[in-house]
This record gives structure tokens, C-alpha cells and sequence, in this order.
């Protein structure tokens, strides 16, 4: 039980250090602190967002992944490299058989950290979007 509460909290540790460091880069590259408070609170919203939406799309590919919805773009690939190699296309299989090979070779995967790292960050550039609104817009 305790290394199973290890292993989640490195997960959102690793999570959240990637989050920031985009939410980071996004702040560097908008130029922080060099405008009026509306702006730095556009660029809030920007850094939070990006970083949000960025983790919650990378969880949606492993969960596609994780359910084998890209095992048939695995299968096209890899025959189309077997055909330009010597003695390739004695190697190819029938769709069905890559398919049930690749289900039983698929670990199971349910981490739920990264989306809900994904979420926190989205939800707070949400934030400070709305606070933006409030004060800047109306």
C-alpha cells in the first residue's frame, strides 16, 4: 500500500513539473511582467490553459491507446515497412491476428494523474480568464 501511494504521488509530481514548466515557457514567451495587469492576466489565462489542455489531449491518446484504437495505424505502418524490406511480406499477418496479439501484449494502464493535473491547470486558467472578464472587460 505505501509503494502504491509513492508511485501516484511521483506521478503528480511529475504531472505538475511538466505542467509548469509549459505554463512557464508560455510566460516567456508572452512576455510576463512587461504589461499592464489586464495583459499579465491574459497571459495567466494563456500559460494555464495551454498547459491544461496540452495534458488532458496527451491523456486522451493513452486512454485511445490504453483501449487499442491506434493498434490499426500500428498495423498499416509496420506493413508498409515490411514491403520495402528483402523478405518483408513473408512476415506480414492477417489483420486479425495482429490485432489479437497486440490486446493481449497491452498493459493495464488506468494513471489518473495526468488529467486531473490537466484539469487543475485548465480550471485555474479558466479562472483567471473569468477574473480578467469581470475586472477588464465589462
Amino acid at each position: 500500500m505505501e509503494q502504491e501511494k509513492k508511485k501516484k504521488l511521483i506521478g503528480y509530481t511529475v504531472n505538475f513539473v511538466i505542467a509548469s514548466v509549459i505554463t512557464l515557457t508560455v510566460f516567456a514567451i508572452k512576455g510576463f511582467f512587461t504589461d499592464s495587469l489586464a495583459v499579465n492576466l491574459q497571459i495567466l489565462s494563456d500559460g494555464f490553459v495551454v498547459s491544461g489542455l496540452m495534458l488532458l489531449a496527451f491523456a486522451g491518446m493513452l486512454f485511445i491507446s490504453g483501449e487499442g484504437g491506434l493498434i490499426g495505424i500500428g498495423f498499416v505502418l509496420r506493413n508498409v515497412l515490411l514491403d520495402f524490406l528483402p523478405m518483408g511480406r513473408m512476415k506480414q499477418e492477417v489483420y486479425a491476428k495482429y490485432r489479437e496479439r497486440k490486446m493481449k501484449e497491452l498493459k493495464e494502464h488506468r494513471d489518473i494523474c495526468t488529467p486531473v493535473v490537466g484539469l487543475i491547470f485548465f480550471s485555474i486558467g479558466v479562472l483567471f480568464t473569468v477574473i480578467w472578464y469581470f475586472n477588464f472587460y465589462c
